[in-house]
């Protein structure tokens, strides 16, 4: 065999040798590279910096407010309706507990019912929309259709009428009614998305070489409908906290835990305005408004470093 028949074996081999797909090291570290990069965008823009501290400062309060509170939310005084002072700097209510603790204790259940709601509807939105957008033809016509009913009651005409039917005054129980009365309008963005998704060339060689409409959904829909999706849920734990505190407002809340809404459901009953102590209202409001602009933030900076489009303007 000559040298030019040796080299022409040689190279043909490296030519027909199987090349290594990518190790799960590689794609850790191209997800790490991709998340470093949203998280620049994010830090970015000032809505996100804005957002991600108010965010903190409260999961900060959640997290230690057992170590630095001098009372309990339940312990009852004799100052009824105290003014604010440095012993009660929200003053008193009508049983003489201290407004300010209940308010830091509130904190908790009002997250807890944020983001527990929020997974709830995102999960059935997300659900819906996949296999909605996906399947077409008249599984799609008739979800659509079931969802247009639940886009047409006005969603606290529909958390009340639930609340009140069943009886839920318990965290979990209110917790689960917002989030099974909020997935309509993740549902139809979700859809809206895998309708533009499925008529891809990815999409369509899956199909090709045999995938099943799982398959398709899990490995190559659902991956791509995740910015959206995310972005969407941050704007739903804002509107989750803002049902509960409507719901307690109304009376229709939990009873078994202190929330911003049920502190501005006593402050209300005992005309807080008029003849309590003025932060006995205005602070869990206040609180109320701070974190849903918070998450309002995030999610509009979130949206803004996930669309390109929204990005260069």
């Amino acid at each position: 065999m000559t040298n030019f028949q040796k080299h022409l074996e040689r190279a043909s081999r490296r030519v027909l040798r199987p090349i290594a797909g990518p190790t799960w090291t590689d794609k850790i570290a191209l997800s790490m590279k991709g998340f470093g990069k949203i998280t620049d965008l994010f830090i970015a823009t000032w809505m996100g910096r804005i957002g991600i501290a108010i965010i903190a400062f409260f999961l900060f309060v959640v997290v230690y407010a057992d170590f630095f509170m001098p009372y309990d939310s339940h312990d009852v005084g004799d100052d009824i309706r105290a003014a604010a002072s440095w012993e009660h700097p929200f003053g008193t209510d009508g049983l003489g507990r201290d407004v300010f603790t209940r308010t830091v204790h509130g904190t908790k259940a009002s997250l807890l019912v944020g983001f527990v709601a929020m997974a709830i509807s995102m999960g059935i939105g997300t659900g819906v929309g996949l296999v909605s957008g996906f399947w077409g033809g008249w599984r799609d016509e008739a979800i659509m259709r079931f969802n247009d009913v639940f886009l047409s009651i006005p969603w606290l005409v529909l958390m009340m009428v639930i609340v009140a039917l069943f009886n839920a005054r318990n965290l979990f129980a209110v917790v689960f009614v917002i989030g099974i009365t909020g997935w309509s309008f993740t549902a139809r963005i979700v859809r809206s998305q895998v309708l533009s998704l499925k008529s891809r060339q990815f999409v369509e060689r899956a199909k090709a070489i045999g995938s099943g409409d799982m398959h398709i959904i899990r490995k190559h829909i659902f991956p791509n409908v995740i910015p959206i999706v995310f972005a969407n849920a941050i704007l739903t734990i804002a509107i989750a906290i803002l049902s509960e505190s409507t719901l307690s407002f109304l009376g229709l809340g939990p009873q078994d835990v202190e929330t911003w809404g049920r502190v501005l459901e006593d402050a209300y009953k005992e005309s807080a305005v008029l003849a309590g102590p003025l932060p006995f209202i205005i602070m869990p409001g206040l609180c109320i408004v701070i974190v849903v602009l918070g998450f309002t933030f995030i999610g509009y900076a979130m949206d803004e470093v996930l669309n390109p489009k929204l990005r260069q303007r």
